[in-house]
Protein backbone atom coordinates (compact mmCIF):
# COMPACT_ATOMS: atom_id res chain seq x y z
CA UNK A 1 0.00 0.00 0.00
CA UNK A 2 1.26 3.40 -1.22
CA UNK A 3 1.05 6.04 1.59
CA UNK A 4 -0.97 8.88 0.70
CA UNK A 5 0.14 11.82 -0.74
CA UNK A 6 -0.35 15.40 1.39
CA UNK A 7 -2.63 17.58 -0.15
CA UNK A 8 -1.43 20.52 1.49
CA UNK A 9 0.49 23.43 -0.20
CA UNK A 10 3.90 24.06 0.43
CA UNK A 11 5.02 26.37 -2.24
CA UNK A 12 6.40 29.63 -1.32
CA UNK A 13 3.57 31.81 -1.94
CA UNK A 14 1.42 29.58 -0.24
CA UNK A 15 3.58 29.56 3.21
CA UNK A 16 4.32 33.73 2.79
CA UNK A 17 -0.21 33.93 2.73
CA UNK A 18 -0.63 31.35 5.63
CA UNK A 19 2.51 33.11 7.49
CA UNK A 20 0.94 36.46 6.38
CA UNK A 21 -2.51 36.12 7.84
CA UNK A 22 -1.33 34.19 11.06
CA UNK A 23 0.93 37.31 11.76
CA UNK A 24 -1.91 39.64 11.09
CA UNK A 25 -4.26 37.80 13.44
CA UNK A 26 -1.53 37.71 16.45
CA UNK A 27 -0.66 41.77 15.84
CA UNK A 28 -3.94 41.94 15.64
CA UNK A 29 -4.59 41.07 19.83
CA UNK A 30 -0.95 43.04 20.40
CA UNK A 31 -2.50 46.64 19.09
CA UNK A 32 -5.63 45.29 20.75
CA UNK A 33 -4.10 44.91 24.21
CA UNK A 34 -1.87 47.94 23.46
CA UNK A 35 -3.84 50.68 22.79
CA UNK A 36 -6.32 49.43 25.97
CA UNK A 37 -2.99 50.44 27.74
CA UNK A 38 -3.58 54.08 26.12
CA UNK A 39 -0.47 53.33 23.69
CA UNK A 40 0.50 52.89 20.03
CA UNK A 41 3.08 50.40 19.41
CA UNK A 42 5.91 52.11 19.13
CA UNK A 43 5.12 53.61 22.31
CA UNK A 44 5.01 50.33 23.81
CA UNK A 45 7.92 49.15 21.86
CA UNK A 46 10.32 52.02 23.11
CA UNK A 47 9.29 51.16 26.67
CA UNK A 48 9.67 47.41 26.26
CA UNK A 49 13.10 47.77 25.02
CA UNK A 50 14.09 49.61 27.40
CA UNK A 51 12.55 47.94 30.34
CA UNK A 52 14.24 44.45 29.07
CA UNK A 53 17.45 46.41 27.11
CA UNK A 54 18.62 49.15 29.43
CA UNK A 55 19.27 52.93 29.11
CA UNK A 56 20.28 52.46 24.88
CA UNK A 57 21.40 55.57 22.74
CA UNK A 58 18.59 57.21 20.38
CA UNK A 59 20.20 54.98 17.40
CA UNK A 60 20.43 52.17 19.01
CA UNK A 61 16.79 52.25 20.33
CA UNK A 62 15.52 53.24 16.95
CA UNK A 63 17.56 50.18 15.59
CA UNK A 64 15.64 47.64 18.09
CA UNK A 65 12.20 49.31 17.61
CA UNK A 66 12.38 49.15 13.75
CA UNK A 67 11.55 53.12 13.76
CA UNK A 68 12.65 55.66 11.47
CA UNK A 69 14.61 58.35 13.01
CA UNK A 70 11.67 61.22 12.78
CA UNK A 71 9.50 58.27 14.22
CA UNK A 72 11.68 57.65 17.10
CA UNK A 73 11.92 61.37 17.85
CA UNK A 74 8.41 61.95 18.06
CA UNK A 75 8.02 58.88 19.55
CA UNK A 76 10.29 59.75 22.51
CA UNK A 77 8.67 63.47 22.60
CA UNK A 78 5.35 61.72 23.02
CA UNK A 79 6.80 59.37 25.76
CA UNK A 80 9.19 62.52 27.70
CA UNK A 81 5.79 64.81 28.03
CA UNK A 82 4.46 61.60 29.72
CA UNK A 83 7.76 61.58 32.38
CA UNK A 84 8.26 58.15 31.47
CA UNK A 85 11.86 58.71 29.94
CA UNK A 86 14.73 61.20 29.63
CA UNK A 87 17.11 61.35 27.08
CA UNK A 88 20.55 62.98 29.05
CA UNK A 89 24.00 63.14 26.76
CA UNK A 90 26.58 60.77 26.85
CA UNK A 91 29.07 60.38 29.31
CA UNK A 92 31.71 60.06 26.56
CA UNK A 93 30.69 61.69 23.90
CA UNK A 94 28.68 64.90 24.06
CA UNK A 95 26.76 64.14 20.71
CA UNK A 96 25.21 60.88 21.76
CA UNK A 97 22.10 60.97 23.69
CA UNK A 98 21.01 57.70 25.61
CA UNK A 99 17.53 57.08 26.85
CA UNK A 100 16.63 55.44 30.40
CA UNK A 101 13.19 54.73 32.02
CA UNK A 102 11.97 57.00 34.60
CA UNK A 103 10.75 55.56 37.61
CA UNK A 104 7.12 56.48 36.49
CA UNK A 105 8.16 54.66 32.92
CA UNK A 106 9.61 51.63 34.75
CA UNK A 107 6.24 50.74 37.16
CA UNK A 108 4.20 51.70 33.76
CA UNK A 109 6.03 49.76 31.11
CA UNK A 110 6.77 46.70 34.04
CA UNK A 111 2.98 46.26 34.77
CA UNK A 112 1.84 46.80 31.20
CA UNK A 113 4.51 44.81 29.96
CA UNK A 114 2.59 41.46 32.65
CA UNK A 115 -0.88 42.28 31.18
CA UNK A 116 0.66 41.82 27.48
CA UNK A 117 2.25 38.25 28.35
CA UNK A 118 -0.58 37.40 28.89
CA UNK A 119 -2.65 38.71 26.36
CA UNK A 120 -0.75 37.60 24.08
CA UNK A 121 -0.38 33.76 25.96
CA UNK A 122 -4.08 33.83 24.98
CA UNK A 123 -3.96 35.17 21.37
CA UNK A 124 -1.60 31.99 20.55
CA UNK A 125 -3.26 29.37 23.55
CA UNK A 126 -4.20 26.70 20.51
CA UNK A 127 -0.41 26.48 20.05
CA UNK A 128 1.36 23.68 22.36
CA UNK A 129 4.89 24.31 23.78
CA UNK A 130 6.35 21.53 21.59
CA UNK A 131 4.70 22.83 18.48
CA UNK A 132 5.83 26.97 20.00
CA UNK A 133 9.69 25.51 20.21
CA UNK A 134 9.31 24.12 16.73
CA UNK A 135 7.94 27.10 15.01
CA UNK A 136 10.19 29.49 16.57
CA UNK A 137 13.33 27.82 15.39
CA UNK A 138 11.58 27.15 11.56
CA UNK A 139 10.57 31.00 11.88
CA UNK A 140 14.16 32.00 12.93
CA UNK A 141 16.03 29.74 9.77
CA UNK A 142 12.94 30.93 7.84
CA UNK A 143 13.61 35.06 8.78
CA UNK A 144 17.88 34.37 8.98
CA UNK A 145 17.65 32.35 5.18
CA UNK A 146 15.32 35.16 3.66
CA UNK A 147 17.20 38.03 4.80
CA UNK A 148 20.51 36.29 3.61
CA UNK A 149 18.96 36.00 0.14
CA UNK A 150 17.95 39.69 -0.17
CA UNK A 151 20.49 41.58 -2.32
CA UNK A 152 23.10 44.12 -0.81
CA UNK A 153 20.95 47.20 -1.20
CA UNK A 154 18.62 45.45 0.32
CA UNK A 155 16.25 47.12 2.22
CA UNK A 156 14.96 45.17 4.93
CA UNK A 157 18.78 44.00 5.88
CA UNK A 158 19.25 45.54 9.82
CA UNK A 159 21.39 48.10 11.13
CA UNK A 160 24.49 45.99 12.52
CA UNK A 161 24.67 44.24 8.38
CA UNK A 162 24.19 48.05 6.84
CA UNK A 163 27.25 49.16 8.83
CA UNK A 164 28.90 46.22 7.89
CA UNK A 165 28.88 45.20 11.25
CA UNK A 166 28.55 41.12 11.87
CA UNK A 167 25.68 40.31 13.95
CA UNK A 168 26.26 38.70 17.34
CA UNK A 169 25.52 35.59 18.31
CA UNK A 170 22.32 37.16 20.40
CA UNK A 171 21.03 39.48 17.85
CA UNK A 172 20.92 35.90 15.43
CA UNK A 173 19.20 34.26 18.60
CA UNK A 174 16.72 37.26 18.91
CA UNK A 175 15.72 37.51 14.95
Amino acid sequence: MTPAKSTTDTSGVHLWLVLWKAFRSVEAHAHRHIAGLGMCLSDFGVLEALLHKGPLTVKELGAKVMLTSGSMTAALDRLGRRGLLERKEDDVDRRVRVVRLTEAGTELIRKAFENHKQAMEEAIAEVGEADREALIGSLRRLGLGAARRLPEEGANKSVAEKSGRKRSTEEQENV
